[in-house]
């Protein structure tokens, strides 16, 4: 199977893992399942479930016992997208090339919907421990935990929000993407790490692996604001600009961007090689996000 292949299917496996644990019920709060269920099976990349799944058989575990927190992951991320495009936060009326939840739900359904799907995230990571020790499973939840919270991907938005339209910073910047970028994607790495018995070495340096790859995500991210596609990328470019954000793009300009990019994303690879593993996938992965359109 070829890196683009094994893509697919990695991301197909997490959509069936979705499906396999969230339904809408039938009953009187049914259109806030709808609500959920709009925005967590509108596709993406599915890159986090990805991450984790990768990383656990990176290290010799069968992904398949990264099922739930998989789930998880992509239930968190899904309820921040929500939250993000609300009139209060970024006001996009698109994503993933449909409407924001907030135009088809009502700004009250949406908000609601993201909670639940938070809620939803830990509901679902504990709902299968078979296979899961006591201890791994608490590492996991807590990582879970705090890298989507204060300290992590909401700390990150709250800076975000503070800073937004006003001069910053590069050492700000950098750390406002730490928390709101990166934390999930440190996360979905660190858990796939807990879930396969990765040693404290090996811990520490996909930590370091993620963060990089994090920050060139991010990177790319602003970039890609700039000089993307709006029918490939599903929403309007430009809303940077338009929010009045600080990105990497508008305080060091594009090709400096650009070349960060790829010594964040080298970084990484550099990060995974020394691990000895067989970290093939992943090396492909940092690589391919590099020049990605979405």
């Amino acid at each position: 199977m070829d890196f683009k292949q094994e893509l697919i299917f990695k991301a197909q496996q997490a959509d069936k893992f979705i499906a396999e644990r969230f339904f809408v019920n039938e009953n009187r709060q049914k259109l806030l399942y709808e609500s959920m269920n709009y925005s967590l099976s509108a596709g993406g990349k599915r890159l986090r479930p990805v991450l984790m799944m990768s990383v656990c058989e990176m290290l010799g575990t069968d992904f398949n016992k990264t099922a739930d927190f998989a789930c998880a992951i992509e239930m968190i991320h899904t309820y921040s997208l929500i939250h993000d495009d609300l009139p209060a936060m970024d006001n996009d009326k698109f994503r993933r090339g449909k409407l924001t939840n907030h135009i088809v739900y009502g700004e009250d359904m949406a908000i609601l919907a993201g909670d639940a799907l938070l809620n939803k995230a830990f509901e679902v990571a504990l709902s299968n421990t078979a296979g899961i020790t006591a201890d791994k499973l608490v590492k996991s939840l807590a990582v879970l935990a705090q890298m989507s919270g204060s300290e992590g991907m909401i700390g990150g938005q709250v800076v975000d929000i503070q800073n937004s339209g006003s001069d910053i910073d590069e050492k700000t910047l950098e750390y406002m993407y730490m928390l709101k970028t990166c934390a999930l994607i440190r996360a979905s790495g660190l858990v796939g790490a807990i879930i396969a018995g990765a040693t404290d070495d090996e811990y520490k340096a996909i930590d370091k692996y993620c963060i990089n790859l994090g920050m060139a995500f991010q990177i790319q991210d602003d970039i890609l604001d700039i000089e993307g596609d709006e029918k490939i990328l599903g929403k309007p470019i430009g809303s940077d600009q338009k929010n009045n954000k600080k990105t990497f793009v508008s305080l060091l300009g594009l090709e400096k961007s650009k070349e960060l990019v790829k010594t964040y994303s080298y970084n990484a690879i550099d990060i995974l090689q020394n691990l000895k593993r067989n970290s093939e996938f992943l090396e492909k992965l940092t690589i391919y996000l590099i020049d990605r359109n979405i």
